[in-house]
């Protein structure tokens, strides 16, 4: 099942909404000042949150303060793409996973971004 919901931030609250006109309309700014847009980091959290991750190693990994860290990890587990991974299973109750709706998402981005190159 692929997603088609984008990410974005309207007068201080995060939604999920449908259509990709704000998702090329940023992806044009961004390849402009070759700066990462929200997507892009969100993907690279994501990927990097496989198998479980700490804090420190999203944030090492995926180039971010802890201020953006904070807030973009606040972001996805309360949208549902991140969770934190299960003791029992032999983790750290401080590591962070990604969940089914997060794999959704990453297949939707990559054929997303395939589609823009």
């Amino acid at each position: 099942m692929i997603v088609s919901h984008c990410i974005f931030r309207e007068k201080g609250k995060y939604s999920l909404q449908r259509g990709l006109s704000r998702l090329l309309v940023n992806e044009k700014k961004r390849s402009r000042n070759s700066h990462r847009g929200r997507l892009d980091i969100v993907a690279d959290i994501l990927n990097a949150s496989f198998g479980g991750a700490r804090k420190t190693h999203l944030m090492y990994r995926c180039n971010l303060s802890f201020k953006q860290l904070k807030y973009y990890l606040e972001l996805l587990l309360r949208i549902g793409l991140l969770h934190f991974a299960d003791p029992s299973e032999g983790h750290n109750p401080s590591f962070f996973a990604i969940t089914d709706k997060g794999r959704e998402f990453l297949e939707a981005y990559k054929g997303l971004k395939g589609l823009m190159n």
